[in-house]
């Protein structure tokens, strides 16, 4: 990797003044940890300076509610409002510059990846439920975005092992403060927010968050649209053993895609505000989520924990993008002969309407107990997911006729063949996929320094598909156990020093989707096995500054194993081999907390060194890069209070150069393009 660019994000000085109650910043005054109880921050109002300078003591995602510095492997928790504060929508710019993450942004799916696996397909989850499917997801009802590095399939399943993204949504409660708000940006961006949250008494809380936000783009012709919508109500009883939460949400994210020509299918002098969207094109992400979930303290030190859902996540689409130059002499831009229209973008066309469906039931105990001198925080439960996926698909009229649409670069004058008639469907399939697991997880205290954590978990899947215009219908069924192992070492109540092993399954081959097979598959000769990644991290939790500032530190290997080819495809096509290994190595450093009276900082570093190490089949791409992993990654943000009233920051967002295909060749080092203002 020749080529690289310093900086893709980058907040040149951010000065953010708002003025708030007296009160309430006399009372933030007091916070001075670093680290504090997470029902605690939830309570925070959203005007408070320094929520986004705390981090949480607990993260959903890990499941077994215990203490972060317990837990060995690294987690990140990311405050959704600091980056409300800078117009920030999507899920994929949210963590953009977060140690060891890479994102690419992508019309159909938010691009994410994690230690130098992805992670967009199947390991995204909204409140613990898998958000599966290619999707854009908006996080305008989310409170925080927590992310479990390396591979969690003794907790979640099927992973592609770098890491899982738990967006934590915002829900009734009995503390939370209300806030209803208005914002305006660059762009025509503006809308406003509602957040009330209102206890009705001491056993009912009810919450109602919205959104509604529209804005548009320094290119002509782009657009978005944000409409969310989310009631819920919280019950517990006197003694407060139970609580019983219920929410519906309703998010929609509307566009007019910017997704013109690549750079070299532009000729000289294209300006960068030109947009090459068509009049009707069109990108909707509609989400619905009905959720109930409920914990009872049946006994001291002992809970139950039963969460039940159903999510709907549809993306419909009708576009032209991309695109290719046909110059006026008749010759595209590497000097072939065209015959399309001369002087103009010869754009592609397709039209879209998927449904991904997933309804859920899982429940887990949790409970502590001592053998002997052994101390024990366990936890035990079930998971059943039911997944659904139906694609359909085209880009032709009804009688087999192209459509076609055309865009002058220099003038912006544009045509198209799209009319109002029927399509002819190309492409409709119809996966679903059964998943069945188990699983068990022991903290064990030896002594008053040293903790063992041990946790396996079984899964057994039944995916098929149905080509619903062929009647093709395959199936297929599996099993898979998944164990992790971590030893903390905790010398002082302010240092957690940890190492752990921890394993990720993704089935049939490696893949993470709900469309393990196609309708055509000839199921005796495909690749059944799973590809496994297995993780070794070593690293340090620490609080500093009288626990002002809070850090952690990690070392990691994960290795892709299991991957698979077949050695002679046409005389044995049922045979297959193992073809080599991925891996990925790195070290990442994160910090949070006060450094002085009234100065806050935030932000990371992060390296990761992802290259293929072995592969039989093609070894000329041994050594090569990973896709989409940039090896640097890193943020920064200075916060400074001069008085209870105002505050001033400034912040840089760092993300390296990467390459787009494992091949690391053609475009070279792309850079996201994206920017914060408040």
């Amino acid at each position: 990797m020749k080529s690289s660019f310093p900086l893709s994000l980058l907040s040149l000085m951010i000065l953010n003044i708002q003025g708030v109650y007296a009160e309430e910043l006399a009372d933030s005054s007091s916070k001075v940890a670093a680290v504090m109880p997470t029902i605690k921050i939830e309570a925070m109002s959203e005007l408070d300076p320094i929520k986004s300078y705390i981090d949480y003591d607990k993260a959903n995602v890990t499941r077994n509610g215990l203490d972060k510095k317990d837990i060995p492997q690294t987690i990140d928790t990311i405050d959704v409002q600091k980056y409300k504060i800078y117009g920030s929508n999507d899920l994929s710019v949210m963590l953009q510059g977060t140690p060891g993450v890479s994102t690419n942004y992508d019309m159909r799916g938010d691009g994410i990846t994690i230690r130098g696996f992805g992670a967009d397909t199947g390991d995204i989850y909204r409140d613990g439920i898998r958000e599966s499917g290619q999707v854009r997801r908006s996080t305008a009802n989310i409170e925080r975005i927590e992310i479990l590095k390396g591979p969690a399939s003794v907790l979640y399943g099927r992973s592609a092992g770098g890491g899982v993204v738990n967006m934590v949504s915002k829900f009734a409660n009995f503390d939370s403060k209300s806030s209803v708000g208005t914002y305006a940006g660059s762009y025509d961006n503006y809308g406003t927010t509602a957040d009330i949250n209102q206890v009705l008494n001491e056993n009912l809380a009810v919450r109602l968050t919205g959104e509604y936000g529209e804005s548009g783009s320094f290119r002509s012709g782009i657009k978005n649209k944000i409409e969310m919508l989310s009631p819920s109500f919280t019950y517990k009883n006197d003694d407060e053993t139970l609580t019983w939460t219920t929410q519906y949400t309703y998010d929609k994210l509307g566009r007019v895609p910017d997704r013109g020509p690549t750079r070299d299918n532009l000729p000289t002098g294209t300006s960068i505000k030109t947009g090459f969207s068509q009049d009707g094109d069109y990108v909707d992400d509609i989400l619905q989520v009905v959720r109930t979930d409920v914990n009872y303290q049946y006994a001291p030190d002992w809970n139950f924990h039963w969460a039940a859902s159903y999510r709907q996540a549809e993306q419909n689409f009708d576009h032209f993008y991309f695109g290719t130059y046909c110059g006026l002499d008749g010759k595209d831009l590497k000097g072939k002969a065209c015959t399309t229209k001369k002087g103009y973008i010869n754009q592609i066309y397709y039209w879209q309407q998927t449904s991904n469906k997933t309804t859920t039931n899982t429940f887990d105990i949790k409970g502590k107990f001592k053998t002997g001198q052994l101390e024990h925080q366990i936890m035990m439960g079930t998971d059943w997911t039911y997944e659904q996926r139906e694609p359909r698909l085209a880009n032709k009229t009804q009688n087999g006729s192209a459509i076609y649409g055309y865009v002058n670069p220099f003038t912006g004058e544009r045509e198209y063949s799209r009319g109002n008639g029927p399509l002819k469907i190309s492409q409709h399939n119809y996966n679903e996929g059964t998943t069945y697991g188990v699983f068990i997880q022991d903290l064990i205290g030896l002594n008053d320094q040293l903790k063992l954590m041990m946790g396996v978990r079984y899964d057994y899947f039944d995916f098929s598909t149905t080509n619903k215009l062929t009647n093709e219908h395959r199936n297929v069924k599996d099993g898979s156990f998944s164990p992790n192992v971590g030893l903390v070492w905790q010398p002082l109540p302010e240092h957690s020093f940890y190492t752990s092993y921890s394993k990720s399954f993704a089935p049939f081959g490696g893949q993470m989707g709900v469309n393990q097979v196609t309708g055509s598959t000839d199921v005796a000769k495909m690749d059944k096995e799973p590809q496994y990644n297995e993780q070794y991290e070593v690293g340090v939790k620490s609080e500093w500054l009288d626990s002002r500032l809070n850090t952690q530190f990690s070392v990691f290997d994960i290795r892709k194993n299991n991957i698979r080819y077949k050695p002679k495809p046409n005389e044995q096509p049922e045979v297959w081999a193992t073809a080599g290994q991925h891996q990925s190595r790195g070290l990442e450093f994160s910090f949070i907390g006060r450094v002085l009276d009234n100065v806050f900082v935030r932000g990371g570093y992060g390296y990761t060194d992802a290259k293929v190490k072995e592969d039989k089949q093609k070894p000329e791409q041994e050594g090569n890069y990973l896709a989409n992993t940039s090896k640097n990654t890193g943020n920064l943000f200075i916060r400074y209070l001069p008085t209870e009233q105002w505050y001033t920051e400034v912040g840089v967002t760092y993300v390296g150069s990467y390459y787009p295909n494992i091949n690391n060749q053609g475009l070279c080092c792309i850079k996201p393009l994206t920017a914060e203002f408040s």
